[in-house]
């Protein structure tokens, strides 16, 4: 269990500290569970941070630099000062670890909304990619707004007075969510890829602030300016560029767009794994994959017999299964039992059950046969929050949020934010298959229906990814 230490302040200690402390507790890895508490304001805030009041006349100065005019045949990355990225490293493991024990519980929330809506279909979700969004938004809102912000990602200070707020530095948030990927990444064999793009109308300029942190959390940055006039050619235009830096991978996610747009935002997460020990190539046939009680498909099945990790969850008539990726990660497979379902199973993840399914993994030996797959998805973020929570999106990001620090035109607005995540797994391991038989009578398990899967980062459980399967052929 997590305690405070002595050095809070009597304060820190209100209501919403303990919630906080029952959110860091809970990480899925169980090694990590008994850290000491820390208050995740304490690690964040700005220096010499104050209550500052919200209803004050001005936000305080800030610098706005101009932005190059998108220009389809430039394709180059923005330039980066490296010097003002490595002064977000001090503190990084203790900021990894408390943040991770916020970025989990607020990725379930938004899985389990996001996979409610999309009730048939398969569904993927990057909680670092949209809690850095989140926050590269903060970084430009006004002091209403931002109380508004740290209050739905779990960094207010818990001591505020209502009118005002302690700022957190935002830099020090995304350059931690970037370090999470950095874990994990392993070159060919798990490989992380962030990129960023921001389109602001073309006479704007942007706050140094606000593209710095496009550049906090991504390996590759892209801020242009764009003529909105037109809005069928900019569409266009935008759609061209982004695909063209995505080598082709992301492809028109911009739509509808007004020629009183103010910004376009798309943040991409790109994970491409590879299993720690190759599945079988002599053992991969086409087999039966039960998308409902009346609709099979025929697809690509891998299989492996070795020793796992594995739970059969009585309880929650599920079992879990752990892959690993690298040496820095791992899989959860969860299949419900036949007779169950995957929303019943999915109900119970905001319970802290992921953490319980983790700590009381049995290691046996399984026949495991896993259908092949990759996923992607193009997430509207003001339509996340929306099924989240209908007043969140006001608030956050629609017609009472105020981006007052992201440019010097005002007001400004963010009219389209998207995600795109996108997952792939290669059939090849990463260490040479063992073609020893192993010794005792193996369990069959068949991943033939659907199910649901968590990419996790093995030594804080910072969650990456979060997705379900329900036709592995689409």
């Amino acid at each position: 269990m997590c305690l405070p230490t002595e050095k809070q302040s009597s304060k820190g200690k209100m209501l919403r500290s303990h919630v906080l402390v029952a959110l860091i507790c809970c990480s899925v890895a169980g090694s990590q569970a008994n850290r000491v508490y820390i208050h995740p304001f304490h690690l964040f805030a700005v220096e010499n941070v104050s209550c500052e009041t919200l209803q004050s006349s001005a936000d305080k100065p800030f610098e706005t630099i101009p932005v190059g005019s998108l220009d389809i045949e430039v394709l180059t990355p923005d330039s980066r000062d490296l010097s003002l990225l490595d002064t977000q490293k001090q503190n990084m493991t203790e900021r990894t670890a408390v943040l991770s024990g916020l970025l989990n519980p607020l990725g379930l929330r938004m899985y389990h909304a996001l996979s409610r809506k999309q009730n048939n279909t398969n569904t993927l979700l990057s909680a670092v990619n949209t809690f850095g969004s989140l926050v590269a938004f903060y970084l430009g809102a006004s002091k209403k707004t931002a109380r508004s912000y740290q209050e739905f990602l779990g960094l207010s200070s818990g001591t505020d007075r209502e009118d005002c707020v302690s700022l957190v530095d935002g830099h020090k948030i995304l350059s931690t969510l970037q370090g999470i990927n950095s874990l994990v990444d392993d070159g060919p064999r798990d490989e992380i890829t962030t990129q960023v793009w921001a389109f602001p109308r073309s006479d704007a300029q942007l706050s140094r602030d606000f593209i710095q942190g496009t550049q906090d959390f991504s390996d590759q940055s892209f801020n242009r300016g764009v003529d909105f006039s037109k809005p069928e050619e900019a569409e266009t235009l935008v759609n061209s560029f982004v695909q063209k830096t995505s080598d082709g991978k992301v492809n028109n996610v911009f739509k509808g767009l007004h020629q009183s747009n103010n910004l376009l935002f798309l943040s991409s997460f790109s994970f491409k794994g590879n299993w720690l020990t190759a599945f079988q190539p002599d053992k991969t046939s086409m087999e039966e994959f039960h998308v409902d009680e009346t609709t099979k498909v025929m697809t690509s099945v891998m299989t492996r017999t070795t020793h796992y990790h594995y739970l059969n969850d009585k309880v929650n008539r599920c079992t879990v299964v752990k892959l690993s990726l690298s040496k820095k990660s791992y899989m959860l497979l969860i299949l419900p039992h036949k007779g169950n379902t995957l929303d019943h199973v999915e109900s119970k993840l905001l319970t802290n059950l992921m953490h319980g399914w983790h700590r009381n993994l049995q290691e046996g030996l399984l026949e495991l046969s896993l259908p092949k797959f990759s996923l992607s998805s193009v997430i509207d973020i003001r339509d996340l929050l929306i099924t989240m929570n209908p007043p969140l999106e006001p608030t956050l990001i629609g017609s009472q949020a105020e981006f007052s620090r992201i440019s010097d035109i005002k007001p400004f607005s963010i009219d389209k934010a998207i995600n795109n995540v996108m997952f792939e797994m290669s059939g090849d391991g990463a260490e040479p298959q063992d073609m020893v038989p192993e010794p005792g009578i193996a369990l069959k398990l068949s991943i033939n229906r659907p199910f649901f899967f968590s990419v996790i980062e093995e030594y804080y459980g910072s969650i990456l990814l979060l997705g379900k399967i329900i036709n592995p052929t689409i």
